[in-house]
């Protein structure tokens, strides 16, 4: 059985949503604190929404410091999986192991709700069990979502089909399809491998069928399956 480490840092809050998709997905999770210089032999790594101490200064911007990212670049370079959900995401643009940065929304206001986004590549640890295209709702919630890079980056990400999902009107929906101003309306992006990928919605908060869609439990099925018969982290 594989097992995925999930990084506690001061003030993240999805570490146990996190932990339960894993489970639920057939896999083994344990939950490492930010302190830790080790990942104690896991295969995957998420590192989980909420908040991280120093988010005042600018997201995730402190939370790259901590003694365990070491481990976790290790972990990247060598080709581990490694997973950024919401503030998990900003640090790992804060750490440079993916590109730009994730600033303040459009309209300065924290937003939480359903939004629609189009996968738009499979070839990632966590994307395999979905067709290319599809469309599905999942929540967001942040204040400081809007993905933004610098020109040459953002036709850099396009031209080698890393983005990984995108923000995407549906009819009928009631509010604007993308929710925090994101350039060409990313919601995720990976490194060029694959293996490290990192988006604002919360696919843990919609990962068993109780909760009326289990819309983000192929996340957590994907990454299991590629971490079967994978080797174990330093």
């Amino acid at each position: 059985m594989a097992c995925v480490a999930v990084i506690r840092f001061p003030g993240s809050n999805c570490e146990t949503e996190t932990m339960s998709a894993i489970v639920r997905a057939g896999g083994e999770a344990t939950l490492l604190d930010y302190r830790e210089t080790s990942l104690h032999g896991a295969d995957g790594v998420i590192l989980p929404g909420g908040f991280s101490y120093g988010d005042y200064l600018r997201s995730g911007a402190i939370a790259r410091f901590a003694p365990i990212m070491d481990a976790v670049r290790s972990h990247a370079e060598h080709g581990g999986a490694v997973i950024g959900i919401c503030n998990g995401f900003q640090v790992l643009c804060e750490a440079h192991l993916l590109p730009g940065a994730l600033m303040r929304n459009d309209g300065q206001r924290f937003v939480s709700r359903p939004v629609d986004v189009r996968i738009e590549r499979r070839q990632t640890i966590c994307t395999s069990e979905y067709a290319e295209g599809e469309v599905i709702r999942i929540p967001v919630a942040h204040g400081e979502g809007r993905f933004v890079a610098d020109r040459e980056t953002l036709a850099a990400l396009e031209a080698e089909h890393r983005v990984v999902l995108r923000y995407v009107a549906v009819a009928g929906a009631d509010a604007p399809h993308n929710p925090n101003g994101s350039a060409n309306d990313i919601a995720g992006i990976c490194n060029a491998a694959g293996n490290v990928v990192g988006f604002m919605p919360h696919p843990e908060r919609l990962a068993d069928q109780t909760l009326g869609s289990d819309a983000g439990h192929r996340f957590f099925t994907s990454l299991m399956g590629r971490l079967v018969g994978a080797g174990a982290a330093a």
